[in-house]
């Protein structure tokens, strides 16, 4: 005990500056933030939108507007974000404490994640409906000799030796349809087995969104087993989930790898790399590749979300969230461009066993991963072995994003309410969060579900992300002011941002982010499934959702001036923009210089003996060994309470 107190510099006797918040909790160690932040940023669309972006927007040449706002875009907002919930430890409803005005940005972030939780754990279920019925010695889509099974389908693996052609016109024949096999033989129109698998057996697909039809009992089931595996591993909030993540945000990573070794040897798999890297340099020049680039940089990191700001408020005071900023945004990125790899060897092995180009067989979205790679998976010898590993680091990819959607909503309700009751219960909150997903999930499970889900996914987190990161730009470095903040984070990390950030949180992010809401509004077109274009009702349902996290701006900033003190709107808008008096960081021996309070420098955070050694026996297994305080802020664990 007497060398812990040493190496926290304090005197034995006195109480130990732990640097913890033991009510609110804090990560294990720091591995666990990063993995977890690596598992939020790093999703399904870095396998299945990256990849295509790329191969549409030039190849190789898309890489380098891609990096470009990485650089200027992308790490700036992480850094911001990350550095904004840790100098408050507050969710993103708390840390609006800086200017209360602006607290609907944070009601907008809940909104937003609300919205992507619901659909997303959706996708999520659908994998593990492909990842149970690749449970088989047989694939259920590599044949067409199935009931749902259309006359028009037409596999690329030949059954039982005979030629594929043959097998499927003798079908169609048999069935009395002799204009199809004509059509078969010719190969005008091509159903793969994959595809109506996904359509007329998982889906049961309805002609029309406003057409329900019945709710798919196996997906239904599938989206309870999805919800109550988030459950499960949010159960202890960030010490439960942070000890998850050891696996869930790193074996994707061994599946790609083992994935990208298997393509590499398939044959073709070097045409579909080369038309995945070949740079076409007069691409460079057209406005929408940047626009697609920031885009995707902006929507893969994850900001605005609020997820990145709860994350971060686990974190300990002087954690160095500029390191981790730049290792979590280049490591995601990293595994957008692995992972193209992974995809268009397989696909290009795809290609050349149907004789095509490799624009004919790629794909984004649900429709390559539950399509295009499903149906190349089927070419492939023991074929369930190679789809059960690429659904299971679908799952894995999927929660580790899920994970901090749910701890986003839940965070911010138990900081909100802040009573002993909420914190102390925190398990039942988040229980009763997931039950409300699961309900509100139902809808997307019947026959026009996917209609739901891909209305959602192109609406809910469109351009209103865009808003919400630009306002929250204003408000920090304008209303705030840029000077005081640089000073906080320097208070916080013991050095100021480096000048490039303080540039580009100021000016160039503003402006990038500026630039991604004008290209979104410029190449807006109505969505489409397939043939199918959705009604006009249907796209007004989208906008209202898109709307609805923006107008929680306006509508809390007229509440609030409403609410503040002053006899005229100036003076009520002037106070309603003052930083709250509990802002700033949330341990009385942080607060020092401008937010010190008579009597609280030298404070510490005052708990019962039976807590504090509760919570020891809890952590007791993390702190085997010692850590002194380094350049990064990590402080060293007192093993044994305090005298």
């Amino acid at each position: 005990a007497g060398l812990c107190s040493k190496l926290n510099g304090a005197v034995p006797g006195e109480p130990v500056k732990t640097d913890k918040i033991s009510r609110r909790g804090n990560w294990g160690n720091q591995i666990e933030f990063i993995l977890t932040s690596v598992g939020y940023a790093v999703g399904l669309g870095n396998v299945w939108r990256f990849p295509y972006l790329c191969y549409r927007n030039g190849g190789g040449a898309f890489m380098f507007p891609y990096f470009i706002m990485l650089v200027f875009c992308g790490i700036p907002l992480f850094f911001l974000e990350l550095s904004f919930g840790q100098f408050a430890s507050q969710g993103c409803l708390g840390v609006w404490r800086i200017s209360p005005m602006f607290k609907g940005v944070g009601y907008g972030m809940m909104v937003v994640s609300t919205y992507i939780g619901i659909y997303y754990n959706v996708v999520i279920c659908i994998a593990f409906y492909y990842f149970f019925s690749s449970m088989t010695n047989l694939l259920p889509w590599t044949y067409c000799n199935n009931p749902w099974n259309t006359p028009t389908c037409n596999g690329v693996v030949t059954p039982r030796g005979i030629n594929n052609t043959l097998a499927n016109v003798t079908r169609s024949l048999v069935t009395g349809a002799a204009e199809v096999a004509v059509e078969v033989v010719n190969k005008t129109k091509r159903t793969s087995p994959s595809e109506e698998y996904w359509k007329h057996y998982v889906l049961q697909i309805s002609d029309d969104i406003g057409n329900f039809g019945e709710v798919r009992l196996p997906i239904l089931g599938c989206l309870a087993v999805s919800w109550v595996v988030v459950f499960l591993c949010l159960i202890r909030g960030v010490k439960s989930s942070g000890k998850v993540v050891y696996f869930t945000a790193t074996f994707p990573y061994v599946v790609l790898t083992i994935l990208f070794i298997r393509g590499i040897t398939l044959e073709g798999a070097v045409t579909g790399i080369k038309y995945y890297l070949t740079p076409q340099w007069h691409k460079i020049l057209d406005a929408k590749v940047w626009g697609d680039a920031a885009s995707q940089i902006f929507y893969s990191l994850g900001c605005a979300w609020g997820g990145l700001i709860t994350m971060a408020s686990y974190n300990k005071f002087h954690n160095n969230c500029y390191r981790d900023s730049i290792i979590i945004s280049i490591t995601n990125c990293a595994t957008s461009v692995y992972a193209g790899f992974v995809i268009f060897s397989i696909l290009g092995f795809m290609a050349h066993h149907l004789n095509v180009d490799v624009s004919e067989v790629a794909d984004h979205g649900p429709g390559l991963a539950f399509v295009a790679y499903p149906e190349a998976l089927t070419l492939l010898p023991i074929s369930p072995l190679w789809s059960l590993l690429f659904f299971f680091m679908l799952i894995l990819l999927g929660l580790g994003t899920q994970f901090c959607l749910l701890e986003t909503l839940v965070t911010a309700i138990v900081d909100e309410i802040g009573t002993d009751w909420i914190v102390r219960n925190k398990t039942v909150v988040t229980g009763g969060v997931a039950i409300v997903g699961f309900l509100l999930g139902v809808p997307l499970t019947t026959q026009a579900g996917i209609y739901w889900l891909l209305l959602m996914d192109n609406y809910a987190a469109s351009f209103s992300l865009v808003i919400i990161s630009c306002i929250m730009c204003i408000c920090i470095m304008y209303v705030y002011g840029h000077k005081k903040y640089f000073k906080d984070v320097e208070m916080m990390l013991g050095f100021p941002p480096p000048i490039f950030f303080r540039v580009c949180w100021r000016f160039v992010s503003p402006i990038i982010i500026s630039f991604i809401l004008i290209f979104t509004v410029i190449q807006y077109k109505p969505i489409t499934y397939n043939d199918y274009v959705y009604p006009g009702w249907s796209l007004a349902i989208g906008f209202l959702m898109a709307m609805s996290s923006v107008i929680c701006i306006p509508i809390y900033a007229l509440y609030k001036i409403a609410k503040s003190e002053g006899t005229t709107f100036l003076e009520r808008l002037k106070n309603s923009c003052k930083p709250d008096v509990k802002w700033g960081p949330a341990l009385n021996e942080h607060r020092i210089g401008l937010y010190a309070t008579p009597g609280s420098e030298g404070e510490v955070e005052v708990r019962p003996l039976k807590e504090e050694l509760k919570e020891k026996e809890d952590e007791k297994r993390d702190e085997i060994s010692l850590t002194i305080q380094g350049s990064n802020g990590s402080t060293a664990h007192n093993t044994t309470p305090s005298a």
